[in-house]
């Protein structure tokens, strides 16, 4: 335990930051099963709503450095390009 005010402090704002990333990153793979659903359903209509909140999403945590800018880029790119495999189908 760190004995330290600055220390102190630090531990208390990591364990917020912990709490808040990891209520971001949970929410996005809740969001990111949920198309996987969609897309297994074939409800297209409801994939590409799915799609949309997803980029918002993403995008938000990588602008936030929750979450690397080329991990936001590639997974949204893995999401559109499975959605248009299924719409070509």
């Amino acid at each position: 335990m760190p004995t330290r005010p600055s220390a102190l402090k630090r531990l208390r704002q990591d364990k917020k930051r912990r709490a808040r990333n990891k209520a971001v990153k949970h929410r996005l793979r809740t969001e990111e099963n949920k198309f996987n659903r969609m897309l297994q359903r074939g409800d297209l209509q409801g994939a590409e709503q799915q799609v949309r909140l997803l980029t918002k999403l993403w995008q938000r945590a990588a602008r936030k450095n929750i979450l690397h800018q080329n991990k936001a880029a590639r997974k949204l790119s893995q999401f559109q390009r499975r959605l248009n495999e299924a719409k070509s189908s």
